[in-house]
């Protein structure tokens, strides 16, 4: 049996990796008990904003900057920012000068070949026979790669620094030849390091011919994460955030209200990830799941808490896990003709895929198409124009909206669609839809944008903090 697990950082966590270095990665282990862990760790928080672009916000970042370079001039001034704030992040976690001056040559030599790449490339691109949108997914595939190496040849030299025989793997391809596959880069990598002599210390970006971005995105890491565990038959994958998996946002509901979810299944952890609060990419949970290795999700500063343990066993009875819930656009496409008309829902697909637009969930009728949409009024309207040029007498409308979801590993019997109703009902709201699949595995309330964290509160008062006092009530009886 392999005794070791493969454990991911968040880029948030990096960001106070020295209170992890004496609390998660040494603690109170000593000697042999250091080892037999391989991390996979994010770049330093914020760092891949400045690298590609603002998550959240759009600001670009140096890819973005180089993709839309008339001059060529905003991108340097880009990189430079990223240099001076991979300096910041080290400092703030090294102590002695000679690993600082390290990481300062380390930094030094990513970057400055980077710039001199993204200069020839810009170079080479002025003759007409070089594209540079040909070049821009390996572009940022490089790009994201500093992140990851940065951070992890700084958390190796602390973890040196304070005893630990920690080595840094590096699967950035960083001057390397870069035509291999994803399991050959993580093979060749690992075949050398033993886990139980060693600490491991991974970066989250591997380069590969299938190209990570390409299908991921910024999801890369998880994916690294997930196919290293299953290539070396990890006895557990672990994930360590800065929160636990809780019945519900604790900001939202109260810290009191909430429950850590402590052991739920995969089929929950996709639901999750279909309402934008993912506990790790469907198809990175989809490699271990069929690799049959468990995965664990902590809370990286609370290490003696076991957090929640994701596998495929069913619940031992039914409950609702979590209620969750995301703003969406109502994509609503209405055509009298439709009536046993075939092929407009294919239409529409082939829109939205065009256009990147994730669906989150669909209803139908004889007449009319809906789509619930994860996607901004921008990209919509170009989706509208879009279906109304193939269907120049259909009615079609995006409205901004919300939806509510009550989510578990079996909700027979629970009643989920009326109760859930009721709850909206009793608090003074309205659903202006809701929907229930034969799986029982989640309940989706579509409701007004301003609806949505008073909603979470009646359906999590109503399925979750309702059955904690009576499991209490029981207890004591």
């Amino acid at each position: 049996m392999t005794h070791h697990t493969v454990e991911k950082i968040g880029g948030t966590s990096m960001s106070r990796v020295g209170e992890l270095r004496d609390t998660l990665f040494i603690g109170g282990r000593q000697g042999a008990d250091l080892y037999g862990r391989v991390f996979v760790v994010s770049a330093f928080g914020g760092i891949t904003n400045l690298l590609l672009e603002h998550k959240k916000t759009g600001e670009p970042g140096v890819y973005a900057q180089f993709a839309n370079a008339d001059t060529g001039h905003g991108w340097h001034d880009a990189l430079t920012r990223v240099e001076a704030a991979m300096e910041t992040a080290h400092a703030a976690v090294l102590d002695h000068p000679a690993d600082v001056e390290q990481a300062r040559a380390f930094v030094a030599e990513r970057i400055d070949g980077a710039r001199n790449c993204l200069i020839d490339l810009q170079r080479l691109c002025s003759y007409g026979h070089f594209r540079l949108s040909e070049h821009m997914l390996q572009i940022r595939e490089l790009l994201s790669g500093l992140g990851e190496a940065h951070s992890a040849f700084v958390t190796t030299l602390m973890l040196q620094r304070a005893g630990v025989n920690a080595r840094f793997v590096d699967l950035s391809g960083w001057r390397d030849e870069g035509d291999i596959s994803l399991d050959d880069r993580i093979t060749r990598a690992m075949q050398d390091v033993d886990p139980q002599q060693e600490m491991p210390i991974v970066t989250g970006y591997a380069q590969c011919a299938e190209g990570l971005m390409r299908e991921f995105d910024r999801g890369y890491s998880e994916v690294t994460f997930s196919r290293l565990a299953a290539l070396i038959s990890a006895r557990e994958a672990i994930i360590h955030k800065e929160f636990h998996l809780s019945s519900a946002d604790p900001n939202l509901v109260g810290q009191g209200a909430v429950r850590k979810l402590g052991h739920t299944n995969y089929d929950v952890a996709d639901q999750m990830s279909n309402m934008g609060m993912e506990a790790i990419h469907p198809r990175a949970a989809k490699m271990l799941r069929q690799a049959d290795v468990p995965l664990r999700v902590t809370n990286a500063f609370e290490p003696d808490d076991p957090g929640t343990l994701i596998d495929d066993q069913p619940a031992t009875e039914p409950a609702v896990e979590m209620v969750t819930g995301l703003d969406i656009v109502a994509l609503e496409l209405f055509e009298q003709d439709m009536v046993g008309v075939k092929g407009y829902d294919a239409a529409i697909l082939e829109v939205l895929t065009r256009h990147n637009v994730r669906i989150v969930s669909k209803t139908s009728n004889a007449n009319t198409i809906t789509h619930y949409l994860d996607a901004s009024l921008k990209v919509m309207r170009r989706v509208e124009k879009d279906l109304t040029r193939l269907y120049p007498t259909a009615e079609i409308s995006a409205r901004p909206l919300a939806m509510a979801s009550a989510i578990g590993r079996d909700l027979t019997g629970l009643a989920v669609l009326t109760r859930g109703l009721q709850a909206i009902a009793a608090n003074g709201l309205a659903a202006l839809g809701a929907s229930q699949g034969p799986r029982n595995v989640d309940v989706q309330f579509i409701l007004e944008r301003d609806d949505l964290a008073p909603v979470i509160k009646a359906l999590h008062a109503e399925f979750v903090a309702a059955d904690v006092e009576t499991s209490a009530l029981d207890k004591a009886a």
